[in-house]
């Protein structure tokens, strides 16, 4: 499989909106117009920090998106990459997207002078932990959650 993996231009909105759709759903996640107002105006946005990659098989269907940014890591002194969001569409799983999109974030970091990226993940989410598995190091931090 190759995949084009490019920034999300006004004319992919809905391939993204259709995605990103999918990936709230998967999460159990709330989506409004609102929300997908506001995440797409920071991914058009030069001086938002999330940045986006939207991507496209062989025929040109866009198939899954991927959000990332810096993250100053204070003991480090440093920034780190953060991986917000990835999704491939279910019809589209297992072809070997995650796998080409990682490669394309670890190539991002470096050109950003990031020494690592960082991501969460839902616990029972053994089919992308298996991919994750075979390119990151899991660790050993737990993630907490503090309302207001």
């Amino acid at each position: 499989m190759t995949l084009q993996l490019a920034t999300p231009t006004p004319a992919d909105r809905p391939d993204w909106t259709r995605l990103y759709h999918g990936y709230a759903t998967y999460y159990g996640m709330p989506m409004s117009d609102t929300i997908l107002a506001t995440v797409w105006d920071w991914l058009q946005a030069p001086d938002e920090p999330l940045q986006g990659r939207l991507a496209r098989n062989d025929e040109g269907t866009a198939i899954g998106l991927m959000h990332f940014r810096a993250m100053p890591s204070p003991l480090r002194g440093a920034k780190i990459g953060f991986l917000d969001d990835l999704y491939i569409d279910p019809d589209h799983r297992g072809e070997g997207a995650v796998d080409i999109m990682l490669e394309a974030l670890r190539e991002e970091a470096r050109h950003q002078g990031w020494p690592f990226v960082r991501w969460i993940t839902k616990e029972q989410n053994y089919r992308a932990r298996g991919v994750y598995d075979r390119h990151a190091t899991r660790t050993d931090w737990l993630t907490y959650q503090l309302d207001v």
